[in-house]
């Protein structure tokens, strides 16, 4: 059987595009772990905006978003070494990790965007938040962590293909065909012999890094632009709209 549409096979005439490359996503990871936030003062968030953060929700997407950030620099940083130091595998399941941390991100500032166009009630907003920050599936907190399949297919209308790009990644993290055949064995189909070796980066490496650029590029324009602005409305709505969530609001919120 031959698989059609792999990518390329690492050449030796790539290499110095390659390693340029490299240099600066290490130089872009960097930078963004030394700028991670390391604290959430409350007092300030009231100091900003009092009648807004006299609610939870607010409080709960800042926390959120600083946790993804966190999470994001470390799985892509590690994710780098481990493709350096050639160990492709480890390095597209830590790939896979980090898009999935970043979809998360993608859907609560979609989320966000729902309450401010009024497609979605407040308080059903920070029932997500909630379960998006303390959601588990060890039954270690009181909500059931969201499917992460579904989150990837509401960023899709967003980022078209980063559903399909994180199905191909998990491709790789399962023991089916790619996991095991394509990863371990190639076939001489004429001689009908199959020889056995560590594959990944003859398969994989040659766009691993700019698969890690890409995740960079969603996650900062989610961080920096899209829920910096989106935040920052949703406190004027929240301030606007407060006496109807008094009105409206149940025990939980």
């Amino acid at each position: 059987m031959r698989v059609a549409n792999r990518p390329p096979m690492v050449t030796r005439k790539s290499t110095n595009t390659r390693q340029t490359v490299m240099q600066a996503v290490a130089q872009t990871l960097s930078n963004l772990k030394t700028s991670l936030c390391r604290r959430v003062d409350v007092g300030g968030l009231f100091s900003r905006n009092a009648v807004a953060h006299k609610w939870k929700a607010p409080f709960r997407s800042l926390s959120l978003r600083e946790g993804v950030a966190w999470r994001t620099q470390d799985l892509l940083e590690q994710s780098l070494m481990l493709h350096g130091s050639g160990h492709g595998l480890g390095a597209r399941i830590l790939l896979r990790s980090a898009f999935e941390s970043v979809a998360v991100l993608i859907y609560l500032n979609m989320l966000t965007r729902q309450v401010l166009a009024g497609a979605l009630d407040f308080h059903e907003y920070s029932k997500k938040t909630s379960t998006l920050l303390l959601g588990s599936r060890d039954k270690s907190t009181d909500h059931s962590a969201i499917n992460i399949a579904t989150v990837l297919k509401k960023c899709d209308a967003r980022y078209p293909g980063i559903e399909k790009l994180y199905a191909d990644l998990s491709e790789s993290a399962h023991p089916n065909y790619e996991g095991v055949c394509v990863g371990y064995s190639k076939v001489d189909h004429e001689n009908f012999v199959t020889t056995f070796s560590n594959r990944w980066q003859a398969v994989y490496g040659g766009n691993h890094v700019d698969l890690i650029a890409l995740c960079l590029m969603v996650f900062h324009s989610e961080y920096d632009n899209e829920w910096a602005d989106s935040f920052s409305k949703l406190e004027s709505w929240i301030a606007e709209n407060d006496a109807i969530l008094e009105a409206t609001k149940s025990e939980v919120v």
